[in-house]
């Protein structure tokens, strides 16, 4: 009947393969997911040092399943492409969704878009605790210069799961706003990943 009809445990027990320790590896897989609280998304944030700890599974156990958690993400990351318009906050949470929100760590991204509103480059800026040093205007804007870029979109990801823009989410946004009017390439929207949802400073009155 196919992959789709067996339960999450039957098919993380075939990616497991044989029984070890007294268990169907069907048993190892619930064990598994049980120390994950049920979610595949808290499975693929464990450390392969916790995985290769939890019984039945060893070193190339562990990085088979985080392997196979990273191919679904990026499955899901293909669903939208560069080059489709992004005319609202929600194509943004389309494209970039799939790929942020199960981040461990924050990262700033500048969707560098046509006149058409079509996603040129994605340009990753920082990666780590968001803040003023790290996010200058001169790392935002130099991708956006040499695309000749028409308006740019910020993104960003809480890994808190909590979109709310923090004091330095609005200071930074404030920074890039102020510079993409000098330079005549507007800032169209900075939106917030969160998990399963999204903020969006433009439908907030924020930008």
């Amino acid at each position: 009947m196919g992959a789709q009809a067996l339960t999450t445990s039957e098919l993380l027990g075939l990616l497991l393969g044989v029984a070890t320790a007294g268990q169907t590896a069907t048993e190892t897989a619930t064990d598994v997911l049980h120390r994950a609280g049920g979610s595949l998304r808290r499975l693929s944030q464990m450390p392969i040092a916790t995985l290769v700890g939890l019984p039945g599974l060893g070193e190339a156990r562990a990085l088979a399943v985080h392997a196979a958690l990273e191919l679904g993400r990026r499955q899901s990351a293909e669903s939208a492409e560069e080059g489709e318009p992004m005319r609202g906050p929600r194509d943004v949470w389309r494209f970039y969704g799939p790929r942020m929100e199960g981040l461990t760590v924050e990262e700033f991204r500048v969707a560098v878009l046509d006149s058409q509103h079509r996603l040129e480059r994605d340009v990753l800026v920082s990666r780590g605790i968001l803040n003023s040093s790290l996010v200058h205007p001169r790392e935002v804007f130099r991708e956006a210069i040499a695309e000749r870029a028409a308006s740019l979109v910020l993104v960003h990801n809480h890994p808190s799961g909590d979109p709310t823009p923090s004091p330095d989410d609005r200071a930074i946004t404030s920074q890039l706003v102020a510079a993409g009017r000098l330079l005549d390439i507007p800032i169209q929207d900075h939106v917030v990943i969160g998990r399963g949802r999204f903020l969006s400073f433009a439908e907030a009155g924020l930008l």
